[in-house]
């Protein structure tokens, strides 16, 4: 069935028409005072990033720019404020007292590196950001400045950040990604015929530094890879030399390129006749459609740090709300955004300065888990920040989930 673009169309203008008056202060203040016995008590201040683009949405006036359309480059952002928009109601309901204010990242009156420099940012205590590299670098160093955790929502990736403990990483990154899949292999391919398709490239270099690293620091027994730099044109005779028919052939891409690893699934898959191929991506192959019908016949895997189980409850009724409201399902950063800001509060209402100690607290999961870690530096010991090391396994076949590890 085909749904009609009006209709998704105008709740999303609803939206960002609630947003005209927030956009000319490029901030939303939500309960900001919680009386008890007569006295005045301080709330908890949290800070949101996101871009919004709202400047760009809406003109001096307040008039909408696009007419009957939405811009996709509005997408991401406005599908995490969605998030913490459910987060707000889920907190309201239970009768928690916040303070919550959300910045634009995009708008032209107020840049972030004004917002950090105001004395208004000094009353939070937490920040969260769906941000860029340069933006993560100057909230970070924000965060240490205030001694207050800065929640990194999106980004797999250090920002050059070192020392500062105050920088939490909930996207985990390219080493996590790659020493959890060594582990994965040691654990369930052990002794298979293991080959890394990867092709030239200095992140792919990176990628094999990354393996080579769990090769040398695991307290296991290592697993055997044979590492095979393929030619962009390459065929399915050239892989063919490297499969036995024999063992279960284990085939890792060995890089972060989609295309590649969408040629590599489905020359594989042409050969699946012959050979018992079980094919393991990196996380980028989330974005991969594998119902189709060249993806068929292997076992495909990938890790993620974020997976939506079908049969969670709040899950499902936020995809109905999705449903009935926009016609279509959430996305991912419906759902980052909602349990950030939940799980996230939840810890700063019960531990409040204590806060930056208490990250691993799995009390307040909402729909996945977080394994908030210290990394720490080798040369001095210290803490470089924290990331989430919770990476789930998701198994494929003919595009259908089949099993989470």
């Amino acid at each position: 069935m085909t749904t009609d673009r009006r209709f998704i169309f105008l709740p999303c203008l609803l939206i960002l028409l609630a947003f005209t008056a927030f956009s000319q202060t490029d901030t939303l203040h939500r309960d900001t005072l919680s009386i008890h016995r007569d006295t005045v008590v301080k709330v908890p201040h949290i800070t949101v990033f996101a871009p919004l683009y709202l400047d760009s949405a809406f003109d001096g006036t307040g008039n909408y720019r696009y007419e009957k359309n939405f811009p996709k480059f509005m997408n991401a952002g406005i599908d995490f404020w969605e998030g913490i928009q459910l987060a707000i109601d889920s907190l309201n309901k239970e009768g928690a007292h916040l303070d919550i204010e959300v910045y634009d990242t995009r708008s032209s009156k107020r840049k972030p590196e004004q917002v950090v420099m105001d004395s208004n940012i000094n009353k939070t205590n937490l920040i969260i950001g769906d941000v860029t590299v340069n933006e993560a670098a100057l909230l970070a160093k924000t965060a240490g400045r205030l001694n207050v955790p800065f929640i990194n929502v999106n980004l797999p990736n250090d920002a050059g950040i070192t020392a500062n403990p105050n920088f939490v990483i909930l996207n985990s990154t390219l080493q996590t990604h790659c020493t959890g899949l060594y582990k994965f292999l040691q654990k369930n391919f052990s002794l298979s015929n293991i080959i890394v398709f990867r092709k030239k490239g200095v992140q792919e270099d990176r990628l094999k530094e990354y393996f080579t690293e769990a090769e040398k620091t695991t307290a296991s027994v290592p697993v055997k890879m044979k590492y095979v730099t393929l030619e962009d044109n390459f065929s399915t005779a050239q892989l063919r030399s490297y499969l036995d028919s024999n063992t279960t052939n284990v085939c890792l891409a060995g890089s972060l390129d989609i295309n590649f690893g969408q040629n590599l699934c489905t020359q594989l898959s042409s050969l699946s006749g012959s050979y018992t191929c079980a094919v393991i991506g990196m996380p980028t192959w989330e974005m991969i459609d594998f119902e189709k019908p060249q993806f068929k016949g292997i076992d495909i895997y990938y890790s993620t740090p974020f997976y939506i189980t079908p049969t969670d409850k709040v899950a499902g009724t936020v995809q109905q709300k999705y449903l009935d409201t926009f016609y279509l399902r959430p996305s991912d950063m419906v759902y980052r955004g909602y349990e950030t800001l939940y799980h996230f509060a939840h810890l700063l209402m019960r531990y409040n300065k204590n806060i930056s100690s208490a990250l691993s607290d799995k009390k307040y999961r909402l729909f996945n888990e977080f394994d908030i870690q210290p990394v720490i530096n080798k040369k001095t010991q210290a803490t470089d920040y924290y990331e989430n090391k919770k990476l789930y396994f998701i198994k494929k076949v003919d595009g259908q989930v089949k099993a989470v590890y």
